[in-house]
């Protein structure tokens, strides 16, 4: 099994930045990829970005694509959300989320909110 625990959240302005943190511990050398999703209210979840555990490849969604950056720290078992220039619509529960493969999604974190006011 492997744990995850988000922290970084928080009320921030428009244009504003915060960075999220996600720690990760038990079986962690089990990971393969390691993402962000997000849920505002009365939506459904969606992904923000992801990255290979062992570092490397990246992706994001359009939506954030040139504002947030995801990176890993393996040494310290975290993997970081960067999110810069931010705007109203990207308040929401931020979920940090661990796969053993490419196809599943299977640990997930208990969430962080985000709140961006305008």
């Amino acid at each position: 099994q492997v744990q995850l625990v988000e922290s970084g959240g928080g009320l921030v302005q428009a244009g504003g930045s915060l960075r999220l943190s996600c720690a990760a511990s038990g079986r962690t050398f089990s990971l393969y990829r390691v993402g962000w999703f997000r849920q505002a209210p009365g939506k459904e979840r969606e992904f923000v970005a992801r990255i290979g555990w062992s570092g490397g490849s990246t992706y994001y969604a359009d939506s954030v694509k040139d504002r947030f950056t995801i990176s890993a720290d393996n040494a310290k078992n975290t993997v970081y959300l960067l999110m810069n220039s931010l705007k109203p619509e990207d308040t929401a529960v931020y979920y940090c989320a661990g796969g053993n493969s490419l196809m599943s999604w299977g640990y997930w974190g208990q969430g962080t909110q985000v709140t961006v006011s305008s």
